[in-house]
């Protein structure tokens, strides 16, 4: 005889199945009847609410966005954090960042990393692991001018030893005064090396900013420059910034006193590393991370649900 449906016999399948990790032939067996009416009965108290399920998952991704970014831009990787009324997004593109990079770098591999808020998040959320055989190299020399910013060495330094990797430091400031400077810094056989490591790597992760934004403003005031020098770099209309590299809205490099006077991986070294992938969130990014996915800087992109609809929305003329 089927069982009966009541919500007490309900309830005994349910806790059964859910709680005991019964099987459903087992539970068939002790209620007497078949299979596929235990299968109706935890269906039924699903929808009667005896049974509610409740899943807790800290690090939510919005799939449907991720899949319309991979169309629409071609990426290869897309990891968005799902919305959360009041939740730190930063923090959220950190975790998924994390995870993409505990799954896909192996033994053997070179990783190298940027600088940045995002950047910094993303460090913090790598579980601490057993020792693998790979080498964290920076993209960027450190960056000094700003107290409450990592410069782009210590995280590499972090995140070596939550790999339990080894890493390089590039012993040389991100910023100079002159051009000047920095070829002299270029010269240096120690400092070319370290360059030369950053091209050898087989995953980039990289911080994309947005002009007149946070970081990049820092980029820009950091490398004091005159009021013609500054009005210069304005009239190529830079949009964002990744690795300290400038560039337009449609990913072209800006030249100039702010190219000049920075010692990092040029952007179209950054294009040559197998994969990059760029960390960034805030609808207020649009401009500085749409210029880069133009540019072809990044094959991916984690981020937050409201820059991706922002992205989404610039790229169809909305």
């Amino acid at each position: 005889m089927p069982a009966p449906r009541d919500r007490g016999s309900l309830a005994k399948a349910a806790r059964m199945y859910f709680l005991d990790g019964r099987s459903q032939d087992d539970i068939a067996r002790v209620l007497g009847t078949s299979r596929s009416n235990v299968s109706r009965m935890l269906t039924a108290a699903r929808a009667q609410g005896v049974v509610e399920i409740r899943v807790h998952d800290q690090t939510a991704r919005a799939l449907e966005l991720e899949q319309a970014m991979r169309e629409a831009f071609g990426l290869a990787q897309v990891r968005v954090a799902a919305f959360r009324p009041g939740a730190d997004v930063v923090a959220a593109a950190g975790d998924l960042a994390a995870q993409w990079l505990d799954e896909t770098v192996r033994g053997g591999q070179v990783v190298g990393l940027s600088w940045g808020t995002s950047l910094q998040a993303t460090v913090a959320a790598v579980a601490a692991d057993k020792p693998r055989d790979v080498e964290v190299v920076p993209l960027v020399g450190g960056l000094t001018v700003d107290a409450s910013l990592v410069a782009g060495q210590e995280l590499v330094r972090e995140l070596a030893g939550r790999l339990g990797a080894t890493y390089r430091y590039l012993h040389a400031p991100a910023l100079l005064r002159s051009g000047a400077a920095r070829d002299a810094l270029l010269a240096e056989p120690a400092i070319r090396e370290a360059l030369r490591s950053a091209l050898s790597a087989d995953i980039a992760m990289v911080g994309i900013g947005s002009v007149g934004i946070g970081s990049s403003n820092v980029i820009v005031d950091g490398l004091a420059l005159t009021d013609d020098e500054r009005a210069a770099f304005l009239a190529e209309k830079p949009v964002g910034d990744t690795c300290c590299r400038f560039f337009d809205a449609e990913g072209r490099p800006i030249g100039g006193e702010v190219h000049d006077r920075v010692l990092a991986v040029e952007l179209e070294e950054l294009r040559r590393i197998p994969v990059v992938v760029g960390v960034a969130t805030g609808a207020e990014k649009v401009a500085g991370v749409l210029g880069a996915l133009r540019g072809g800087f990044v094959d991916g992109l984690v981020t937050d649900s409201g820059l991706a609809h922002a992205l989404l929305s610039a790229a169809a003329g909305r």
